[in-house]
């Protein structure tokens, strides 16, 4: 069979060489969609047009550094390399140590802002384990679809497409799961208090990159060695490298931390991708004469408000519109912006079967890799630490799958 190569960090184009002149025009372009954006969107709120902005940054970061998920994760297993583990940690660190005072405030200038918690139970980790089996089918993870999309790969549009139809499809049969054993949300910082909080989730996040470091010296792992601060945060120097490029991908995961962090001041909430999917496939669906009158998540509360409202009011789904117009320009920008697609029959299967995988899981898992992991974690939520666990147990079950199937797994 065909290989498939995941796509999420390690195909971003950075090893192409750049194309520059056709493409900065076409980044301009697309950078006057993204303040044409800005401006319709203040139509509905201030609220949506900044965080249409803060989806273009989330966008050109995730771009520009090269961040996944799905590719660290299968590093991790297949070559030993945690370079990719350490990233998130810094990332993981870097966000909790912002939202706790935030989280301990409960409001700030007069939005109220909660985190991402959500039970513990066995609903949730089948989800997260599907979800890792289908991070390494459909190429990506939650956000690394968004942005692949954006850099060219139409080919992610399947995944795209898939992922929002799995998490659709969850919606629809999750009271099946709702009877698992399952305990309540716990919050460390609603627990221990907010200091304590942080505090014990930075001592975990640091023995977990200690093991590591541990562990390189012992020749178990390898990957990022270097303890020079200002080597592994540093922005290219010049207007010319900044735009051709790669940024660290530390520099990455800070400024992702720190991004998120503004999602949750101005939306009330961390930064979320699956539920953009479900309501997109939801207003298919009600176009196409689905009535959910009556169902536990879209008939009442939330889900039939937003169901009732403008597609451009829900955060989720501009952040999402964000990130892929953002990967756009970030591409375009470094004369790197090209079309791939790869529409054999082994890929196109593999890739809808891990979209949907990814969809389904993650909408039973109470999120994907950004608000279940990124963003529980961030917000001291300890279903976010039994997600990763899950998760990567699915990756491990993902990759002997694929060598099973005969698909390429380097």
């Amino acid at each position: 069979m065909s290989s498939i190569t995941p796509l999420d960090s390690s195909d971003s184009g950075f090893d192409r060489p750049p194309n520059q002149n056709p493409q900065r025009r076409f980044a301009m372009i697309a950078l006057a969609g993204l303040v044409m954006g800005m401006v319709g969107l203040s139509c509905y709120s201030w609220q949506q047009s900044a965080l249409f902005l803060i989806g273009g940054l989330f966008g050109v970061t995730l771009y520009r550094s090269g961040f996944g998920f799905a590719s660290a994760y299968r590093k991790l297993f297949i070559q030993r390399e945690v370079t990719g583990i350490y990233a998130q940690l810094v990332m993981l660190g870097v966000a909790t140590i912002l939202f706790a005072p935030v989280l301990a405030a409960g409001s700030i200038g007069g939005q109220v802002v909660k985190g991402a918690v959500a039970p513990i139970g066995l609903q949730g980790i089948i989800g997260a384990v599907l979800f890792g089996v289908g991070m390494q089918f459909g190429g990506a993870c939650g956000c690394g679809t968004l942005y692949t999309l954006g850099s060219g790969s139409l080919s992610m549009g399947v995944t795209f497409l898939a992922f929002s139809v799995g998490a659709f499809v969850a919606s629809l049969t999750r009271a099946f799961w709702a009877g698992l054993p399952s305990i309540p949300p716990i919050s460390l910082g609603m627990n221990f208090g907010w200091l304590g909080a942080v505090v014990l989730q930075l001592a975990v996040i640091t023995l977990i990159a200690v093991f590591l470091r541990w562990s390189q010296y012992k020749g178990i792992f390898s990957g990022w060695r270097s303890l020079e601060i200002k080597s592994i945060f540093q922005f290219p120097g010049t207007r010319r490298s900044w735009l051709s490029d790669r940024w660290s991908l530390f520099m990455g995961a800070v400024l992702l931390a720190i991004l998120n962090w503004f999602t949750l001041i101005i939306s009330g909430q961390p930064w979320r991708v699956t539920w953009g999917f479900a309501l997109g496939a939801a207003k298919v669906a009600l176009f196409l004469g689905w009535n959910p009158n009556g169902h536990p998540i879209w008939g009442t509360g939330s889900g039939q408000q937003a169901l009732g409202q403008p597609l451009f009011t829900d955060a989720s789904i501009v952040i999402n519109l964000g990130v892929i117009l953002g990967a756009l320009i970030a591409a375009s920008a470094a004369g790197r912006f090209v079309i791939k697609t790869e529409w054999n029959f082994p890929a196109i299967a593999s890739t809808l079967g891990g979209g949907f995988a990814m969809g389904y899981g993650a909408f039973l898992a109470f999120g994907c890799n950004i608000s279940a992991f990124f963003g529980g974690i961030a917000s001291t939520s300890l279903h976010g630490w039994v997600w990763i666990i899950a998760a990567l147990v699915g990756t491990a079950v993902g990759l002997w799958l694929r060598r099973k199937l005969g698909f390429a797994v380097n």
